[in-house]
């Protein structure tokens, strides 16, 4: 039995790859901050068992809590990194809210669940974050979004030599150019009909995710 944790799986990417990977395991777990949005996912899985949990990631007492849940309940032996928020625009333009929010959601929350889960793992797991073109390279009007994903994909690279040739594989998945939920409530994007869909790219990414450490979809 094997089981599978997606963040941010309520919508976009995150509920796109819980349905890519889905063939791969027993169980599915969905974690979001919106049971509904959560519970919508689970209805596009009805031959999986699937279970949704409630989670903040910028609070780090609600991931100790459910990741000793988890634990405890499900024989979890994957994490899909893959909430986040972005906010865009000239850095002057910036309210400090928006910064924090993205480095709270984006760096801090997904090192500290990341953090619980190896702590978690017995000798073997695997987990992917979800970083975009941003952690590889600066954007027009995405300088502190590219921040918070140049720091991921820092901690992201550290981790996978840290654990080279254990049982635990690490992956950061690098993508561009997709129509997600971010783009709703901007106009950073003014064409969205040159972007590719979530599950277009949530496939992509599941073919490529043989072990590699960079999984990269342009």
């Amino acid at each position: 039995m094997t089981a599978l944790v997606v963040t941010g799986a309520g919508s976009g990417l995150g509920r796109s790859l819980a349905l890519a990977y889905s063939k791969d395991f027993a169980e599915i777990i969905l974690l979001g901050r919106s049971t509904e949005k959560l519970l919508e996912t689970k209805q596009l899985l009805p031959d999986k068992q699937v279970f949704t949990y409630e989670l903040d990631i910028r609070s780090h007492a609600e991931i100790e809590r459910l990741t000793d849940t988890l634990f405890s309940r499900h024989p979890v032996t994957a994490l899909i990194n893959n909430a986040g928020v972005g906010h865009f625009g000239p850095i002057t333009d910036m309210p400090a809210d928006q910064i924090k929010e993205m480095l709270d959601t984006n760096v801090f929350g997904t090192i500290l669940l990341t953090q619980a889960f190896l702590k978690h793992f017995k000798g073997k797991g695997k987990i992917v974050n979800i970083i975009s073109t941003a952690g590889l390279r600066g954007k027009v009007n995405e300088s502190a979004y590219c921040a918070s994903k140049f720091a991921l994909r820092g901690f992201t690279e550290s981790l996978v030599k840290e654990y080279e040739g254990t049982g635990i594989v690490l992956s950061g998945a690098y993508m561009g150019g997709m129509d997600t939920p971010f783009w709703n409530e901007s106009n950073h994007i003014k064409d969205k009909s040159r972007l590719r869909s979530p599950d277009v790219i949530a496939e992509k990414i599941y073919s490529l995710d043989d072990g590699r450490s960079e999984i990269i979809v342009e």
